[in-house]
């Protein structure tokens, strides 16, 4: 019988791992990789042209869509860049807000990654736990934007509206006794700082039961010890940001580097990996949970002894509230115009980049003074992850091909774009 030794296979779109979007065309020597050639574009949605023909604020939504599990994190790099073209400087309480919120996002990102990233490799378990903390979370998103995922709650000048007094309650139903319900709501019976603050107590509690399940696991270790090692030095050149760039040891992170918002007044340390491999970047993203925990934690302590405006007060940028909206002739003309047309920017280009879970999440814009961007360009950190991918699988086996794909935590909404 002919022996054919090198040969040609489609990975993915199908498989599990690769999301639906995302084709490897993999040549194997057995089952040795030689060249993995990523094919992209199949959830391309033409979000910067689409942004190019819609007043600045009704963008927003369309950053959520991006990298659909880190929402908030793209919504602020989009607000802070229109922030920058109008130069205006915004509340102090909604920096606060926004920090948190970016954390509780980095947290839900990582939660989901760890869950995905451990089913892939073949630990069930993991999913289960994380998805049960993210639960906590969506529902902080709810709260204070209505919505459990793409919540449009950044605006230019600030955020939405101010955090909620009081936390949804689960309902009375036929499946849950009142003991039940009870235990289901305790946490539930002040505002959304208490729910958070009850959340950042227990969670670390919560990461070290995922640390029991995997960290000193001798499946897991096998599985992602020594796969996918990229060099600090070529993290660099490949143009790597975020748990990839620190995972190899690269002291970089823009809260410290370049910091925006008021992480210059927080006090939390960044996590630096040694080897480059799947192992490392795991524990870089397990040390950040609870960085971020740490960050949480701070913030809720200031938000509570600070009120205060959450948006700017310039009739112009930012949208009047309801009541005066219903009453006064002028607050419903302001009104009318900001969601309709939306407000002319000043000329000019302008580059803003937050610290997003995943790395350096960047909007880069140019004015040409109307009401709707000349060009939006986005740089999003999975697409330089990606576009090694096929220096990270060569000489692996076809099964780390699924660690590989999982420890570079790819979303491809900000890939395609």
């Amino acid at each position: 019988m002919k022996e054919f030794k090198n040969f040609t296979m489609n990975f993915g779109p199908q498989h599990p791992a690769a999301h639906g979007v995302l084709r490897l065309v993999l040549q194997m020597e057995g089952e040795v990789i030689k060249n993995a050639d990523p094919h992209i574009g199949l959830l391309h949605r033409a979000t910067e042209k689409l942004a190019e023909s819609k007043p600045y604020n009704q963008s927003i939504g369309y950053m959520d869509r991006l990298d659909y599990v880190s929402m908030m994190c793209n919504e602020h790099a989009y607000v802070m860049s229109i922030e920058k073209l109008l130069d205006i400087d915004i509340p102090i309480r909604a920096k606060y807000i926004r920090v948190m919120f970016d954390e509780v996002t980095r947290i839900l990102n990582h939660l989901l990654w760890l869950g995905a990233h451990a089913l892939d490799i073949g630990a069930m378990s993991v999913f289960l736990y994380s998805f049960r903390e993210r639960e906590d979370l969506m529902d902080c998103y709810e709260a204070v934007s209505g919505t459990r995922m793409h919540a449009t709650y950044y605006r230019p000048g600030g955020v939405a509206k101010d955090l909620p007094s009081i936390m949804p309650k689960y309902e009375k139903s036929d499946f849950k006794s009142k003991d039940q319900l009870e235990s289901l709501n305790y946490n539930r019976q002040g505002s959304m700082l208490d729910f958070l603050k009850d959340f950042t107590k227990r969670f670390p509690s919560c990461i070290d039961e995922y640390e029991n399940l995997l960290t000193d696991n001798r499946i897991w270790k096998q599985r992602t010890v020594g796969i996918g090692v990229v060099e600090d030095s070529r993290a660099i050149d490949l143009g790597f940001t975020g748990p990839m760039l620190r995972g190899s040891g690269v002291n970089w992170d823009l809260r410290k580097q370049q910091p925006y918002e008021i992480y210059d007044k927080i006090n939390f340390d960044i996590p630096i990996g040694k080897t480059g491999d799947s192992y490392d970047r795991y524990l870089v993203r397990i040390e950040e949970l609870r960085q971020s925990n740490k960050i949480i934690q701070q913030c809720i302590s200031w938000l509570e002894k600070n009120p205060g405006p959450v948006m700017i007060d310039d009739a112009k940028i930012a949208p009047p509230n309801r009541e005066d909206m219903k009453t006064e002739m002028e607050s419903l003309i302001h009104h009318f115009k900001i969601f309709t047309e939306g407000y002319c920017v000043p000329k000019g280009e302008v580059y803003a980049a937050v610290e997003a879970p995943k790395g350096e999440f960047g909007v880069y814009m140019i004015s040409d003074g109307a009401n709707k961007p000349y060009r939006l360009k986005i740089r999003a950190p999975g697409f330089a992850h990606i576009a090694a991918l096929n220096e990270m699988c060569k000489d692996h086996m076809l099964s780390d091909v699924v660690t590989i794909i999982g420890t570079q935590d790819i979303v491809f909404g900000e890939i395609d774009r």
